[in-house]
């Protein structure tokens, strides 16, 4: 067993907007929120001041503990004020991907019965859609502004009492993010107030930031990265967010150089821009102290071609998974000099790892043997919402986690990733779970059999691939109409990439899809 070489943290028994903004009347006039295309900008007091007001406005609309609310947004200042005030009014919040399909959102919302959604006007078409075909919802608010929609610019007027709902931080949902986990569709993953408020407290020995840090939020806050790094972590110790909308290399450049950004939490597509796109040389990124990347593996030499370039330390790599919190791996902040490349980091407090062989029970594995990773710890997931038997699955008797990731550990104690015992296909970051576009590819009518495997592109990103058998009486179904088929009636980050037809699918005498067989054809 490995544990971390940082002392354990006692848990946060706090709501999460007590844990994030409890001390926001420290930090006062400080800018908390930066919009980094317009400007507009939200002090530590406005926001704490905002956020409850919308909390007393959710309360007086119906909003009661217990009840859902989906959070429906790009990245905005108003997407904080927006999730602490569900909390506090005594809510859980679902993140939903801004580019769901509107069926997909319905898809969400039935499975956590939830009865409110707030959204922004360009998306609000998609919500009401979404509402329509689930049933159930109550009421649909706005960020911004729309006809016929309660807006929280309208809600900050609202006189009501703030609400005073009690909440049980062990046991009361604060996040409901939707992940595929191993294996298979999307699942809520039950997050509890004290499990994600603790994440944030096991991160500060290593991550540490405070007033006078920026973080430039580009990768999206409905995403449980993003919610955490770009969010919760910063916003808890008084540092400055600047928020973008989504990623532009120019705008994204920008706001590093117009804002003196210290700190950038980012995925692999990103660093690999930093290291070889010609506009980087335009742009003043001095202020840079640091670069961390997570969600997708982060190949060693792109990372150190993106130091180099830009004078930085190493880029240093985080590892965990939404049923994580998410955080259990990361290189720390003072070692990134030291780190060896293409590490993820180290255990953070309080938390527990072992590697396990692939084939079955048998002897823990040490130092230098690679074999599935299990965590166990304080961040590990309530489980998934009404799915105890896929609960039981990742999370054995003894609390341990098992990732589905191989790994291995050096003798200094780093992780090092190496592969992946789940199907999961990791899409510029973004979860895309293969048997999802499986389903979807079998209800066209030219097609008899599919599988979809992961792949790597030209530029380095995991990308889905189908290999699908066709009906005889579709031989002339064709690559694009199989791509057009499913890019209709998906997020666009879950689009079939590429498509090769095949005369059989491969499998195991229980069915299960032998992808291995699968990844190394053309």
């Amino acid at each position: 067993m490995f544990r971390s070489e940082y002392a354990d943290v006692p848990a946060v028994d706090l709501p999460i907007h007590e844990a994030v903004l409890g001390r926001a009347a420290e930090h006062g006039d400080t800018p908390a929120l930066i919009d980094g295309v317009d400007g507009t900008t939200l002090t530590y007091e406005q926001v704490d001041r905002f956020h409850r007001r919308v909390a007393a406005a959710l309360a007086e609309s119906g909003v009661r503990k217990g009840d859902v609310l989906a959070l429906h947004s790009p990245n905005t200042v108003a997407f904080p004020l927006a999730f602490y005030a569900a909390t506090r009014a005594g809510a859980s919040v679902t993140t939903v991907h801004p580019l769901a399909t509107a069926a997909e959102f319905a898809g969400q919302l039935r499975d956590c019965a939830a009865r409110w959604i707030v959204t922004v006007s360009p998306l609000l078409d998609t919500a009401r859609k979404a509402a329509e075909l689930a049933g159930g919802v109550r009421e649909i608010f706005v960020c911004d502004s729309a006809p016929g929609h309660r807006s929280l610019i309208d809600m900050l007027a609202c006189t009501a009492p703030e609400p005073r709902v009690a909440v049980d931080p062990a046991e009361d949902v604060a996040a409901l993010p939707y992940s595929s986990g191993t294996t298979g569709t999307p699942k809520g993953v039950m997050l509890t107030h004290r499990q994600i408020a603790t994440n944030l407290a096991q991160l500060e020995p290593s991550m540490p930031a405070g007033p006078g840090d920026r973080i430039l939020a580009v990768l999206p806050f409905f995403h449980i990265y993003g919610l955490t790094a770009l969010m919760n972590a910063p916003l808890r110790t008084g540092a400055t967010v600047v928020v973008l909308p989504r990623f532009d290399l120019e705008t994204f450049l920008a706001a590093i150089q117009d804002h003196r950004i210290t700190g950038l939490y980012v995925a692999p597509p990103i660093v690999l821009a930093l290291a070889k796109h010609p506009l980087v040389a335009r742009y003043d990124l001095s202020s840079l102290k640091h670069i961390v990347s997570a969600a997708a593996p982060l190949d060693a030499r792109l990372a150190a071609a993106c130091s180099q370039r830009l004078g930085l330390p190493p880029v240093g790599q985080a590892y965990g998974m939404t049923e994580l919190s998410p955080g259990t791996h990361v290189v720390p902040l003072a070692a990134m000099r030291d780190a060896p490349p293409g590490t993820v980091g180290k255990l953070i407090a309080g938390t527990e790892m072992r590697i396990v062989p692939l084939d079955g029970p048998g002897r823990d594995l040490g130092t230098g043997e690679p074999g599935e990773i299990l965590i166990r710890g304080p961040q590990v997931m309530k489980g998934y919402l009404g799915r105890p038997d896929a609960t039981a699955a990742i999370i054995d008797a003894d609390g341990w986690l098992h990732t589905g990731d191989v790994g291995y550990v050096d003798a200094d104690g780093w992780l090092f990733v190496v592969d992946r015992v789940k199907a999961l296909i990791k899409y510029k970051g973004f979860q895309v779970a293969p048997a999802e576009l499986e389903a979807l590819l079998l209800t066209h009518p030219g097609v008899a059999d599919a599988a979809v495997v992961g792949v790597h592109d030209d530029e380095g990103n995991e990308v889905p691939h189908a290999h699908v058998v066709r009906r005889p009486s579709a031989a002339g179904l064709s690559e694009g109409e199989i791509m057009l088929y499913v890019a209709e009636r998906v997020a666009p980050y879950k689009r079939i990439r590429r498509v090769t037809f095949v005369d059989g699918v491969p499998r195991a005498a229980s069915g299960k899809i032998l992808r291995r067989q699968l990844r190394g054809r053309p």
